[in-house]
């Protein structure tokens, strides 16, 4: 993550984004990144993460994502998920108002899954691949996104970017 960072100073076009999302469907909802047991309810993930541009369509950054989990026969289960990911976005169409981008997000999830008076933490490989993604510019400073693909930030991703 450093090295992401110090290369994002290092360029010239020191530009940043910080974006806040939400997705559903994720990679922990179907796969078993919880140690076994059915899943009961599963809400999405919250990410934050930050951007910066080091290449005129090339961004590279860092994430956080986070989500949760109940499980099914049992009152009180839960698992918590805990993602951080470097992230790369690539900008193949742009205009002044619409940036249509691929994103690409790898990283480790860390699920703590707690059973009334036990829990344990384990690690996982996350990932996040989204071949088609929108941004819409609202002013200078804000815009819009949606995302569709797959992984730990979710199946369709939609969020806000503030330009720094």
């Amino acid at each position: 993550m450093f090295a992401v960072l110090g290369m994002a100073f290092g360029a010239n076009a020191q530009k940043g984004q910080f974006q806040i999302g939400y997705g559903g469907y994720t990679q922990m909802d179907v796969t078993d990144m919880h140690d076994g047991g059915s899943i009961n309810n599963a809400w999405g993930a919250l990410t934050a993460g930050v951007n910066f541009k080091v290449a005129p369509s090339l961004y590279l950054g860092a994430s956080y994502t986070f989500s949760n989990a109940t499980f099914k026969h049992t009152d009180d289960a839960n698992a918590y998920y805990h993602v951080i990911m470097l992230n790369g976005r690539y900008n193949y169409y742009s205009n002044s108002i619409v940036n249509v981008y691929a994103h690409v997000g790898l990283g480790v999830d860390i699920t703590h899954v707690a059973f009334d008076d036990f829990s344990k933490n384990k690690a996982y490989f996350a990932y996040q691949i989204s071949p088609v993604g929108a941004e819409v510019g609202l002013s200078r400073v804000t815009s819009i996104f949606g995302e569709l693909g797959f992984g730990a930030q979710g199946l369709l991703q939609v969020g806000a970017r503030f330009n720094f």
